[in-house]
């Protein structure tokens, strides 16, 4: 055991050293008790037991993790990466390093929630004094929720509503720089190799480098995070005309800001963030939400809101919030849409694009889940949240889960009757294919008037433009108008059978389907209006 006490602060989520209220407190309280100061981050192997994290996420976690390592030196610091379940190696680092305090940032995952409170007990049988903030999101949402008389916000409109009159936290400075005191030696009964600490390297992760392209598109970090974010903020035209339904979701370049993977990482603060586009605002006319760039990180706040308030968010059964629809499994039809190879160009190049890169654009993503779920193949919500898990640099539980609940019609939104055209939508922002053209190169040889239809191209122009459908690019999986039809059917069944239910519900026990604390029936209404462009075929 160490004789000089240590305190610990515990990097997850909040990947940065800007507008970090827990390690600014670790730093302060480890200078003032003179004590030694280790920022740590954990990789538990049990995690690859239930989730899935493709090499691309990978890629970025190790990128970031080795800029925090950069930017730590900054302070005086380092980052220890420590091997292990945080549940068995806690109290080893206790008695090892003499903790008497240990400070992280709240997360609302049940997995996390689980984690942390056998840590807390740990803390607590080795006299470790444990410190929580709260900076994940803008709005702590358990506060979202007093302010709302103890009821979720189940609306857009509503959550906006109650955030309007909460106060906005101010990012906090940056840690100040630690004394020589600070910074531990090796204790003779830690490991003997240093470097067991050190950020791993991709093949240390067992990421396979082949299935990954060399260049990093939106490679890791926070120092790559604010880079981009200054960037941005430079065009005002941009930050204050942004209407995310205006964005085009095949555009070669990306048309949005793609700063979710470092919001996602905590590689940005949503509180800074936040902070800038009002300031960029201040005294412009702006979009306003849902649609503006404002309007988008507050959808991010309200999806954790509702997910850190709801039981099985996660799933379909077990969920108060979500319709119980008669999903089918369907192995072949889920790998044909994972793997790009569903006979619909615009859908494959935007599958291929996901695994490819890490990202795609939101619209893009609305397209997809549409065309899994309700408005093509009939597969689970599910299965689609399992596969954006494994390949989406932004897979974040609480808005991956939130979107595919809203594209499913399984809740927040219900008019399941309005169904992304796998043809005509991406003509709109795309007539020529380009996008298509990049990445299911296949078909680049196909005319702008046919690409998105090859199937309807006669077998000799399929030879003369070099890809013959059935042969050297899938055949249709579904035919959409068809599948559409018996979809549309389906759920207008199971949102009869959902009335029924209600109906059916004892008075005075709270509704399935309508959680305490949902808007008004005009509120409702204000907000299918105010979405109205997200949703065209």
């Amino acid at each position: 055991m160490a004789s000089k006490t240590t305190v610990i602060h515990w990097f997850r989520k909040g990947l940065r050293v800007h507008d970090n209220p827990a390690l600014v407190r670790a730093v302060e309280e480890a200078i003032s008790r003179k004590s030694y100061f280790r920022a740590i981050f954990m990789l538990d192997p049990g995690i690859l037991s239930w989730m899935t994290v493709g090499p691309n996420r990978w890629r970025f976690l190790q990128e970031t993790l080795s800029d925090l390592d950069e930017n730590l030196k900054k302070i005086n610091s380092r980052l220890y990466v420590i091997r292990g379940n945080p549940n068995e190696t806690f109290p080893k680092l206790f008695k090892l390093w003499n903790v008497e305090l240990l400070t992280f940032e709240h997360d609302i995952e049940p997995y996390s929630i689980e984690r942390d409170e056998i840590v807390k007990n740990q803390a607590e049988k080795f006299n470790v004094e444990v410190i929580e903030e709260y900076s994940l999101t803008i709005f702590n949402p358990e506060l979202v929720v007093q302010k709302n008389r103890g009821s979720t916000p189940m609306t857009y409109q509503k959550f906006l509503s109650v955030a309007s009159e909460l106060k906005v936290p101010q990012p906090v400075d940056n840690p100040t720089k630690l004394p020589n005191s600070c910074i531990p030696e090796l204790d003779k009964n830690e490991l003997k190799d240093e470097e067991v600490y050190d950020v791993p390297t991709l093949e240390q992760l067992g990421v396979n480098s082949s299935e990954i392209s060399e260049y990093s598109r939106f490679p890791g970090g926070e120092t790559e995070a604010l880079r981009r974010m200054n960037e941005k903020l430079k065009d005002v035209k941009f930050i204050c005309e942004f209407e995310k339904p205006n964005t085009s979701p095949n555009s070669l370049e990306p048309s949005t800001t793609v700063l979710s993977p470092y919001l996602k990482f905590g590689a940005l603060s949503a509180r800074l963030f936040y902070q800038k586009i009002k300031e960029v605002y201040r005294g412009r006319k702006h979009s306003s939400p849902p649609v503006s760039l404002e309007g988008q990180l507050i959808w991010r706040e309200f999806y954790y809101t509702v997910a850190a308030t709801t039981e099985n968010y996660d799933r379909m059964v077990g969920n108060k919030i979500c319709t119980q629809i008669p999903w089918k499994t369907n192995p072949k039809y889920l790998e044909a849409w994972k793997n790009g190879r569903s006979g619909y160009p615009f859908i494959d190049a935007i599958m291929r694009q996901l695994k490819q890169e890490g990202w795609i654009h939101h619209l893009g993503r609305h397209a997809v889940a549409c065309f899994l779920t309700r408005g093509d193949l009939w597969c689970s919500w599910e299965d689609g949240v399992k596969v954006f898990e494994e390949f989406l640099l932004d897979a974040d539980w609480a808005l991956n889960t939130g979107n595919w609940l809203w594209l499913s019609a399984s809740a927040f939104f219900h008019q399941y009757y309005r169904v992304y055209s796998p043809i005509a939508f991406g003509k709109k922002t795309d007539p020529e294919g380009k996008y298509i053209k990049k990445y299911v190169p296949e078909l680049r040889k196909y005319p702008s008037g046919s690409i998105y239809e090859p199937w309807k191209v006669s077998l000799e122009n399929q030879k003369k433009y070099g890809c013959v459908i059935g042969t050297d690019y899938p055949h249709r999986i579904v035919i959409h108008e068809d599948a559409m039809k018996e979809n549309l059917s389906r759920m207008k069944a199971a949102y009869a059978k959902k009335k029924v239910d209600v109906e059916e519900t004892p008075q005075g026990k709270r509704k399935a389907d309508s959680p305490k604390g949902n808007t008004s029936k005009k509120a409702a209404t204000k907000q299918r209006n105010s979405l109205e462009k997200y949703f065209k075929k």
